[in-house]
């Protein structure tokens, strides 16, 4: 937390209270009447600084003073979150009810405000006020440090604390304060957090551990940010600044200090509050001795939490043929700024010269997703070659001072390690697609010089003219590829933030239905009829805006196979995707899934076999893995279906879908002990499931292959 009330010797238990809104600085939330507004902390100290100070205008170098405590960050960075305040309140740009913008001078709060008091300890129904300001309730402590840290600052220093930072802002403090956290102090590499509910605490470090995975994918081990963390509910004291005391803070720190890098482990008061409440698995790790605390206490640890759990590069056990038309690999970018913050628009740029590759029909391009395991790491591109199969490589950088960008690209022969071509834009930050079009064009016309001028202005469509809307767009993905229900909620959110801002940003609302058709079969609509309607509406809107743009083209596709729509109508998207972009490893992936239910096994193998081609180190591969073992599980192959779902569950283990697969293949090989096992570990995962709802929920049009699988389902055990 970069700016509090505590901070600047305020009450931290003031309410604002305006139009229908309450800000309590307490608690650090932000209601709309009885409704919790979701504000990332940032965002939220920001509202508090520009609410206090309402009696005059706000310049820029205070808050870059108060909330970023002068940390260098980019002025896209503000914007965002200046934007984000707006809208959390009901406020635009365009009408400034609340915050109002005065030109070359800065921002102030022009709402009416009332004050009101608040109660340090309202937030939980048992406390009580004991010594003058002090205040004691029951709580769920989160404790949470770096494994190594001293190690890896050693080594080095700045980069770790560029690293740490951005994990803050981008992944910690915004799950802590989706889940009702509050930040109770920094401790260097460390943090203690307040909950007032163990469930959520529990589940917010669930979200950030499994976040962590996702970001430690091809980091050298020596090299990864691991967190601890222990978790403990109990009494403690609040003190007048916001400070907690107590055993039940004690107790935390001491479990999270016993905990394994990438774990977490709860004492026994904490695990008796969620073991029937998530759907996780903990092992009793018996009565542990904890220093300085007077009796031994019973610990869980989470059973499969493990920072090796993560795809490697160079996993392969030998190197992969290099294909015979032209291939290419375009490594991550590196971050050159001070400005870690910037590490985003680096990606950015990667996957849109990605795509624009994608587009030429003879180049065989490595998808994203597998190019991005090398984020990170100093590598050797012929070892690069090797592991992925690839002729070319493209590799750069990307510097920012002040409002300017240069971005260096270069083109690399991957098996002598030859330069090819190489070359460096500078430009506005305001233009930043306009630099994005110059490398693409250069890239293309370097690999290629015979290449047809058609071709290169192909690849200058941007995605949108709005660097906001793309802000939040590209912060949305990493939410989405956790395919959590909590990733989701938030990756719909920030979606929604760039169609707010760029109402005709076609990818944006085609990824929001895809996020939708995602979670409605899961159980996680709150309104299944009305989630499926507006996905289908933004799907359509999608198609309107950006219908030659090939992933929305199956974007919208899996959309409409996904919730029934339209069979054909999906298939002949995933077709004309595949025309514009025939190397998108996605495109090939949901067709593949479509034709595999439809049982056109023949033609799905094929599809879902250049898919994991295309993108071999895939963190995602278990999808396409997963859609193999139904391809052959259909066309009656249940011991290759049996391998390919084996393949998935290892690399995603609780992907429901591969263990229904799984359990069918089982039971049609007489293995029905082990089908009945996988169909139990469904149950276990989400109660009350059965064939019915099944019947409901699965994307599948025609009879016979719905009947085939309903039969096999049966026969492994699971319920009517």
């Amino acid at each position: 937390m970069c700016y509090s009330a505590a901070g600047r010797g305020l009450s931290a238990t003031l309410l604002y209270v305006f139009s229908n809104f309450v800000l309590d600085t307490g608690r650090r939330e932000l209601r709309d009447g009885a409704d919790l507004v979701r504000v990332e902390p940032q965002v939220f100290d920001l509202l508090e600084y520009l609410i206090h100070h309402r009696d005059r205008v706000v310049t820029r170098d205070d808050l870059f003073g108060s909330i970023w405590k002068g940390r260098i960050v980019s002025d896209a960075t503000l914007s965002s979150r200046i934007s984000a305040a707006r809208s959390a309140i009901g406020d635009t740009g365009t009408e400034q009810r609340l915050i109002r913008t005065l030109p070359r001078k800065g921002l102030r709060f022009v709402g009416t405000i009332r004050e009101a008091p608040g109660a340090p300890g309202a937030s939980s129904a048992a406390s009580d006020t004991g010594a003058a300001g002090e205040a004691r309730k029951i709580a769920a402590i989160l404790a949470t440090d770096i494994a190594g840290y001293s190690r890896l600052a050693g080594s080095e220093e700045d980069r770790t604390l560029a690293r740490l930072r951005t994990l803050r802002s981008d992944l910690i403090d915004p799950v802590i304060s989706v889940h009702r956290g509050r930040i109770v102090k920094r401790t260097g590499d460390g943090a203690l957090v307040e909950f007032r509910s163990t469930v959520d605490a529990v589940r917010c470090a669930l979200e950030v551990q499994t976040g962590m995975l996702e970001r430690n994918v091809g980091v050298p081990e020596d090299r990864r940010i691991e967190l601890r963390m222990g978790i403990h509910v109990g009494d403690v004291v609040e003190e007048t600044d916001g400070d907690l005391m107590g055993d039940a803070v004690n107790v935390a720190a001491r479990l999270e200090g016993m905990c394994a890098p990438g774990g977490l482990v709860l004492s026994e008061d904490a695990y008796r509050q969620v073991r029937d409440r998530i759907a996780e698995a903990f092992v009793d790790l018996g009565e542990q001795a904890l220093k300085n605390i007077a009796r031994p206490l019973r610990v869980f640890g989470h059973a499969s939490l493990s920072p090796e759990a993560g795809a490697k590069p160079g996993a392969h056990a030998s190197p992969l043929a290099v294909p015979a038309r032209p291939s290419i690999a375009v490594l991550p970018f590196q971050n050159m700024s001070s400005d870690p913050e910037q590490d985003y628009f680096a990606d950015g740029i990667v996957e849109d010269i990605t795509t624009r590759l994608s587009r030429i029909k003879w180049l065989f391009v490595i998808a994203r997703n597998s190019a991005f395991t090398y984020k990170g790491r100093a590598v050797d591109i012929r070892q690069v070659g090797r592991e992925l199969g690839v002729r070319y490589v493209v590799e750069g950088s990307v510097r920012k001072a002040g409002t300017r960008m240069r971005i260096t690209g270069q083109l690399i022969q991957a098996e002598t390690g030859q330069h090819i071509w190489a070359n460096h834009f500078d430009g506005e930050l305001a233009d930043i697609f306009e630099l994005q079009d110059q490398v693409t064009s250069s890239l293309v016309a370097a690999v290629e010089p015979s290449l047809r001028q058609a071709e290169i202005e192909r690849a200058l469509g941007k995605p949108t003219g709005h660097l906001d809307a793309y802000d939040h767009y590209l912060r949305a993905l990493p939410h989405f590829y956790t395919l959590t229900q909590d990733g989701m909620d938030r990756a719909i959110a920030l979606l929604e933030q760039a169609i707010a801002v760029d109402p005709a940003f076609a990818l944006a609302k085609a990824f929001v239905a895809r996020c939708y058709a995602w979670r409605n079969p899961q159980g996680w609509a709150a309104a299944p009829d009305l989630e499926t309607a507006t996905a289908v509406r933004l799907g359509r809107e999608a198609l309107a805006e950006g219908g030659n743009d090939p992933s929305v083209l199956w974007m919208v596709g899996f959309v409409t196979w996904q919730l029934r729509v339209d069979f054909d109508g999906a298939l002949d998207l995933y077709e004309r995707s595949l025309a514009i972009n025939p190397n998108c490893a996605s495109a090939l992936t949901a067709r593949g899934w479509a034709l595999a239910w439809a049982g056109r096994s023949d033609e799905a193998i094929p599809s879902l076999l250049q898919a994991l081609r295309l993108s071999p180190l895939d963190p995602e591969a278990f999808f396409a893995m997963s859609a193999l073992g139904c391809a052959y599980m259909i066309a009656g192959r249940f011991e290759e279906g049996l391998k390919w779902t084996t393949r998935a569950l290892r690399e995603r283990p609780g992907f429901a879908p591969s263990l229904r697969f799984h359990a069918i293949c089982l039971a049609r090989l007489g293995r029905s002990r082990e089908a009945r096992e996988t169909i139990d570990h469904l149950l276990d995962l989400e109660p009350g499931l059965g064939l019915g709802l099944l019947e409901r929920r699965a994307p599948i049009f025609h009879a016979k292959p719905m009947a085939f699988y309903l039969d096999g389902l049966r026969e492994a055990g699971m319920p009517d």
